[in-house]
């Protein structure tokens, strides 16, 4: 069933979606800022997720961010990617200016303030050594992605590309990274709940419309050139298993070949009853636990196969393994069963996701942001449009030796597996 929904823009260049669904009492506020990871300056990362952090600070006028809205019945949370920022909440309709006063107060300015950065710059610190320093396998991402990209700005995690970068963030810096991105003109909100398009035209003009546009920001991201040669790492750390990280460079977002590789990713690692799983953690036990995944991301990604190796066996064996697998896939194919499986669930996350009011707001602007929200009427058409042609010619273009880029992340000499 198609996603219906009206789209207007304030004079200040804030884009504005309305879903109407009268068979709930709640409402979803929905608020994508176009900025990300990806739009940092090498020498001062982790600044998107940073803010993802400050905006719950406190604004010009509202010293607390979370109090009005729980007195209002909602609840909220915020997540970053290397592409966007996104800000949700969720609370009974007839409190629906409640999420917009937070919404539009923080838009047109943060209470910036020493205190403030310093709590949050240590909340993240704290974040970033408890994930990424001190757990096991905590840097292996950081290392994948310094492999895989050597000049676009995907190397680097959302946390940020080192812990300094954060520590020494001063407000200056801070505001600056505000003015350029959290902007009206780099937002994206929609509204989704038991509202009417004129009524939501009111209120979007009552409480965003006087803020000012700010200069629209123009990305001009290096693109990664075409990798020509395999590229391999080996990292040792203190961790209880060896595990394998593999990836291959897959097309953007928009790209058909993007569809294909998540499909492939079905196919071959999503499950107990994928390729991976069946061939090489359950019949040759090389694995203790294996997958196969997508970044996602908007800009040319990565398809990833990650694994913890068997004790007893070799980070080299495992490795060569897998390529095996990719390799038949290219030679031979996928059955029609395993495509129509592969169609069954995706379409079952698509249909279980618009389920949620929340997702359907998020899933909104997000596709409002790859160009137009009617793009997410066209995602199932796309899946199907899929043939086991297509994914073997798509599977033989990205899954080449020379497109990939391999971690050994080895456990140190000695170390006992309890």
């Amino acid at each position: 069933m198609k996603l219906l929904f009206d789209r207007f823009t304030l004079d200040n260049g804030l884009r504005v979606l309305v879903h109407q669904d009268t068979t709930t009492p709640m409402v979803a506020v929905n608020v994508l800022y176009d900025v990300g990871a990806r739009d940092e300056d090498p020498d001062q990362t982790g600044f998107a997720h940073l803010f993802e952090h400050l905006m719950f600070g406190g604004s010009v006028h509202i010293p607390s961010y979370d109090e009005p809205l729980q007195m209002a019945g909602g609840e909220n949370n915020a997540y970053t990617t290397n592409d966007i920022t996104n800000y949700y909440i969720q609370l009974p309709v007839q409190n629906i200016e409640t999420a917009l006063w937070l919404e539009s107060d923080r838009m047109l300015s943060l209470a910036f303030s020493p205190q403030s950065l310093d709590t949050q710059r240590k909340v993240v610190s704290e974040e970033f050594k408890e994930h990424y320093i001190n757990k096991p396998y905590g840097d292996a991402w950081k290392h994948v992605r310094e492999l895989a990209y050597t000049r676009h700005p995907y190397q680097w995690m959302t946390i940020g590309k080192n812990l300094q970068h954060i520590e020494e963030a001063q407000l200056d810096d801070v505001k600056a990274f505000f003015k350029k991105h959290y902007s009206p003109s780099n937002a994206i909100l929609c509204i989704a709940g038991h509202v009417q398009t004129e009524q939501v035209k009111e209120l979007a003009e009552k409480w965003f419309g006087n803020i000012p546009a700010g200069e629209k920001y123009t990305r001009q991201l290096v693109e990664e050139p075409v990798q020509a040669a395999p590229r391999m790492e080996t990292v040792i750390a203190d961790v209880p298993l060896d595990a394998l990280y593999k990836v291959w460079h897959i097309p953007g977002r928009l790209s058909q070949g993007y569809y294909c590789a998540d499909i492939i990713t079905e196919i071959m690692g999503n499950g107990f009853s994928s390729r991976l799983y069946q061939r090489l953690v359950k019949e040759e036990k090389l694995f203790s636990n294996l997958s196969c995944y997508h970044t996602g991301s908007l800009d040319p990604g990565l398809l990833v196969v990650e694994g913890k190796i068997t004790e007893g066996r070799t980070l080299e064996e495992a490795n060569a393994a897998v390529e095996a697998e990719m390799k038949l896939l290219v030679e031979q194919g996928v059955t029609v069963e395993e495509l129509q499986k592969a169609k069954n669930k995706v379409t079952a996350i698509i249909e279980f996701e618009d389920m949620s009011l929340l997702n359907r707001a998020n899933n909104l602007a997000f596709y409002e942001l790859l160009g137009n929200a009617a793009l997410i009427n066209e995602e199932l058409e796309r899946y199907e449009a899929v043939t086991a042609e297509m994914l073997r010619e798509s599977a033989a273009q990205f899954l080449r030796a020379e497109n990939s880029s391999t971690l050994f992340y080895k456990k140190e000499a000695g170390k006992v597996t309890v």
